[in-house]
């Protein structure tokens, strides 16, 4: 890690480990992130390549961190609203003065898999596997800040057609973070088998006009060679299924 990357994550817990969150402060502020200002001719270039290759990208907003601080159980954040091209070109060098955080909903069901999604071949990250999940956009902002739960709920409902209003959600919050990628989660306990909810979600995808996943699995243990499993999902089922030991 860079005398930089030291500095800008003072206090963090170490990558890979999955602690607790007491509190989430993630404020959006007016501008352009200094990052797109820095490299937004290189972002351009970039997009240019990565449309070539998979036209179906889309280059929407979202929500890019700037400053973010995991210390103590406390994540507080400052980010802006970012083309998503530019998030894709920080995301392959993954340099000090940006940061990715999204949030999982883990949905969990009454016989104890981890229903995840699928994500298909045209998407940004294809062929992963993990929680039903999207990088926050103007949609997930409430006065200012990040509406964390909000987010979840609605990539949730958009994605799989379930309702995290049907599920009794544990307490807490955790998280967990690598390579500047940070990872909010909360569980949530379904009433329906795994085989119910993802006959639920098969039978919301040939309805749906979203056509960011191909499918769903349950998972029913921590090996990592499962699924093609993206890499925040590693530490989470690890945590997840070594609580149930």
């Amino acid at each position: 890690m860079s005398v930089s990357e030291q500095k800008d994550m003072a206090g963090w817990p170490p990558e890979g480990t999955v602690f607790p969150v007491s509190r989430i402060d993630l404020a959006i502020l007016p501008g352009e992130h200094p990052f797109h200002l820095r490299e937004r001719e290189a972002a351009r270039a970039n997009w240019a390549r990565e449309v070539a290759a998979n036209p179906a990208l889309f280059d929407g907003r979202m929500i890019f961190q700037h400053r973010l601080s995991v210390v103590d159980g406390v994540v507080e954040g400052e980010a802006y609203l970012t083309p998503f091209s530019t998030f894709l070109w920080w995301r392959k060098q993954r340099e000090p003065g940006g940061f990715h955080l999204f949030a999982f909903a883990v949905a969990v069901s009454c016989d104890g898999a981890i229903v995840a999604i699928r994500m298909a071949p045209h998407t940004a990250n294809p062929g992963q596997v993990y929680c039903a999940a999207g990088s926050m956009d103007e949609n997930d902002i409430v006065d200012g800040h990040c509406d964390v739960e909000g987010n979840m709920r609605r990539e949730v409902r958009e994605e799989t057609g379930l309702d995290l209003n049907d599920a009794v959600a544990e307490p807490a919050y955790y998280g967990t973070h690598i390579k500047r990628s940070v990872t909010l989660f909360r569980v949530f306990r379904f009433p329906w088998s795994a085989e119910d909810m993802l006959r639920r979600i098969e039978a919301h995808m040939l309805v749906s006009e979203e056509d960011e996943i191909d499918g769903a699995v349950a998972i029913r243990s921590a090996d990592p060679s499962a699924h093609h499993y993206s890499a925040a999902m590693l530490p989470i089922l690890a945590w997840f299924f070594g609580r149930q030991a």
